[in-house]
């Protein structure tokens, strides 16, 4: 049989309209059973969930049909279809569609699917794309109810891809926004440590400037047995039990000139301590420099009290850790006034040494039992007392004590036998009795104060320890010296005069904890005592410097040395009614 010219055979056309007659035949049969059911489901069912060139699944369709009230499947909710290439051809809007509309279409799918011959180049994706195209065009102009989002020239596939679009209100235009893209997450920090800001390195320095000199403490005083004051921490002995005077616990006797050590150990108990300088806020210099000193004050041979306190200060200038601020991070205490520690360099057989007038001492910050008013580089801490707490309770319930305590006497220190009481200090050495001494001053509600070899004494710091008003006579004595300790406004802790003399008490009674050393063996939980009050103050004046520094500006520029005392008193400079007080400078030992 001869093969026809268009490679066909006859036959073939017979055999299609046989299919096609019993398609339809068979689809009306089954349009009528299942009429209430939605489209993906119908299509699922006839076509099968995995055919070629149909876009769904039994679990999503192209068109979500919705049933109305009466259970008949009348319109789509709308979907956004795309191409293979995410570009969205068309989308439909949440309109009633009658179900004829999709049975149309997959009817054409189907009949191009039966004309499509093996060997020719369009299959049934290309000729049913281009048919759905064209379906959705015509019923674009029919129902007005499909809008086209994308024209697209010619499309070559079918959709493949459905993105489920969230209804909205009919009389908006909602464009469903694009997913934020993923930012780099920062990790939130860990809570800041409470040492920030407050870290300490505490340096090493060579025996012979601390340790050698307690090992040597028969040569440190002519006068005194340095070697029973060292005991304790350098707190010195226990006071006899005197329940009278004292508390159970915490009384030492307590040598003045042991500060240095007394600070040192409470700095061994100081939560802030780093061994890393480069982290530090401060750097501690533990010199015992009043035990160093206080060897040679009365020797004539200026070299010897120079020479440790001239080694000290090379070693530190040497080191890498003074490089970083040139040493103004540095701090060190002196347990004396600063008068034996600021001779004239020029003048080798004036008194003291010069610990505070080699440059190098400029930069650091020194702390002393009194300062200069003239100079910008020492602060006062206070005098150490004999009480030596190791618990808030301690200091608690001796504030206590105190207010409760009935005072016989006015004054102390005065002339009048029946409402005054004087403590003769002769021979006897009645004054550096604890027990004398603490008798006299909780027996009295003023303590006159006046200055002796210098402008300040221990006694102001025992008097208030034993909530006695101290009277003061200079305001060299306690108003420009610690300004760490106590409160501005000097009026209402010390008077000249005894007026309201139980709100006065009341107010010295506060300053308690401020004049106290605690105990280096322990430590206290909630209450600042002169230790702790000191390094706040070391800190802060440390953070201005390094500020400056950083500013570019001169250290301490901002007002004359001479006048260090009105700046850090009242923070400014101008004329003050203490002016004629500091006209002059107070000679060597208060003369």
């Amino acid at each position: 049989m001869e093969k026809p010219l268009n490679g066909k055979c006859p036959c073939r056309t017979q055999s299609w309209y046989i299919v096609l007659i019993s398609f339809l035949i068979w689809f009306s049969l089954f349009y009528l059973y299942s009429s209430s059911m939605t489209f993906g489901k119908v299509g699922d069912s006839f076509l099968g969930n995995n055919r070629t060139g149909f876009v769904g699944s039994s679990e999503s369709s192209i068109h979500d049909v919705v049933k109305d009230e009466t259970g008949n499947a009348s319109y789509v909710n709308d979907v956004k279809i795309e191409d293979n290439v995410g570009k969205a051809i068309y989308e439909t809007e949440n309109d009633r569609k009658p179900i004829k509309f999709y049975i149309d279409r997959d009817i054409d799918w189907l009949i191009a699917s039966l004309m499509a011959d093996d060997n020719e180049t369009e299959t049934f994706e290309t000729i049913s794309g281009k048919i759905l195209e064209e379906e959705f065009r015509n019923s674009s102009k029919r129902r007005g109810r499909i809008k086209p989002v994308e024209a697209v020239a010619a499309a070559t596939t079918i959709p493949k891809k459905v993105e489920q679009v969230v209804p909205q209100p009919r009389t908006q235009n909602v464009v469903k926004p694009q997913e934020p893209k993923p930012q780099n997450i920062v990790k939130p920090e860990p809570y800041p440590s409470p040492c920030l800001g407050r870290y300490i390195f505490v340096h090493d320095i060579p025996r012979k400037f601390n340790q050698d000199l307690l090992d040597n403490c028969q040569s440190l005083s002519s006068w005194t047995d340095m070697c029973e004051s060292a005991l304790n921490l350098g707190l010195g002995p226990t006071l006899p039990s005197n329940e009278k005077l004292y508390s159970k616990t915490g009384w030492f006797s307590t040598n003045q000139f042991l500060l240095e050590v007394i600070f040192h150990n409470r700095m061994k108990q100081y939560q802030c301590l780093t061994n890393d300088p480069m982290v530090a806020s401060a750097i501690y210099v533990p010199y015992y420099a009043g035990l160093d000193v206080g060897r040679y004050l009365w020797d004539p041979i200026g070299y010897r009290r120079d020479h440790d306190a001239m080694e000290l200060v090379k070693w530190l200038a040497g080191r890498p850790e003074w490089k970083k601020m040139w040493g103004r991070d540095h701090f060190l205490v002196a347990g004396r006034i600063n008068w034996d520690f600021r001779r004239d360099l020029k003048n080798v057989s004036d008194w003291g040494n010069g610990l505070l007038s080699y440059p190098e001492s400029k930069n650091m910050t020194m702390l002393i039992i009194e300062s200069s008013p003239w100079n910008n580089n020492d602060f006062t801490i206070p005098y150490p007392t004999y009480f030596h707490p190791s618990r808030d309770d301690d200091v608690f319930q001796w504030q206590n004590r105190m207010k409760e305590l009935k005072r016989r006497f006015l004054f102390s220190f005065a002339v009048s036998r029946k409402r005054c009481r004087f403590l003769e200090c002769d021979q006897t050495q009645s004054c550096y009795k604890p027990e004398s001494l603490m008798k006299l001053l909780q027996s009295s509600i003023f303590c006159l104060q006046p200055p002796g070899d210098s402008y300040t004494r221990r006694s102001i710091f025992d008097s208030i320890l034993a909530g006695c008003v101290p009277v003061f006579f200079h305001p060299g004595s306690p108003y420009v010296q610690y300004l760490w300790h106590f409160p501005k406004d000097y009026t209402k802790y010390s008077a000249l005069i005894p007026a309201s003399a139980r709100a006065k008490r009341d107010e010295v009674i506060k300053l308690i904890p401020n004049v106290i050393y605690a105990d280096p063996a322990s430590r206290l939980q909630t209450i600042e005592d002169a230790f702790n009050l000191t390094v706040k103050g070391v800190l802060d004046r440390v953070e201005t410097m390094r500020n400056q520094m950083k500013d570019g500006k001169e250290v301490n520029s901002e007002f004359p040395e001479q006048e260090s005392w009105k700046y850090f008193t009242f923070g400014k400079l101008g004329g003050y009614e203490w002016d004629p007080f500091f006209s002059s400078k107070l000679g060597k030992r208060g003369t």
